[in-house]
């Protein structure tokens, strides 16, 4: 009877959640280092496992950051949260949403260290097109209508996105320290007047 080969020293093989730990070290990563200083070696050494494993799940690093930006809130969520509000009122919810979701540090770490690199990397501004254009639009195109919808989404969102920058980039004051209901109170109607196209 054959006995199972002993696996020598080195890098440990796939486990039941190593998906799940090169997620966490790349976000680490992203974070400390910036898309465009992070490698697919430096992600598989903080995992401990084979950079060949970091290919075998997410194949690019591009795939692998995408991966990292996985938001944290259903956009089925999200597209029921904006039709259950009055007309009226979906550019507050909008706001809240977004600002509930950057709340989160650990997806927010991997998006702040993506815009870092986004102002002087092309593929990282490309990363951060296809995070716009897949996930947060077709979240919020359907609630609207009317003439010039997609340049009055990409303003609502050019909107989000300043105040994320100011807000968890630069830390500036007094935005940084800005509670959520002061700048749903505050930034609800900009936001709102990009949605009714008014």
């Amino acid at each position: 009877m054959p006995t199972p080969a002993t696996r020598g020293p080195g890098r440990r093989p796939g486990g039941p959640d190593t998906r799940g730990e090169i997620l966490a070290a790349a976000r680490a990563e992203f974070a400390e280092q910036s898309y465009a200083g992070t490698t697919i070696r430096a992600i598989a050494a903080r995992a401990g496992v084979d950079p060949a494993l970091v290919h075998h799940y997410f194949g690019t690093k591009r795939y692998l950051f995408t991966a990292c930006l996985d938001i944290p809130l259903d956009p089925g969520e999200v597209i029921a949260r904006l039709a259950a509000a009055p007309a009226s009122g979906r550019g507050a919810v909008m706001v809240r949403l977004f600002l509930e979701v950057w709340s989160d540090a650990a997806w927010r770490a991997p998006i702040v260290a993506l815009i870092r690199s986004a102002t002087t990397e092309p593929e990282a501004a490309a990363v951060l097109r296809q995070f716009l254009e897949e996930v947060m639009t077709p979240a919020v195109r359907p609630m609207l209508d009317g003439d010039g919808v997609d340049l009055r989404l990409q303003l609502a969102i050019s909107q989000l996105i300043g105040i994320a920058i100011v807000r968890h980039v630069v830390g500036a004051s007094p935005l940084a320290q800005a509670t959520v209901d002061e700048l749903v109170d505050t930034v609800g109607p900009v936001v709102q007047h990009y949605l009714d196209g008014s």
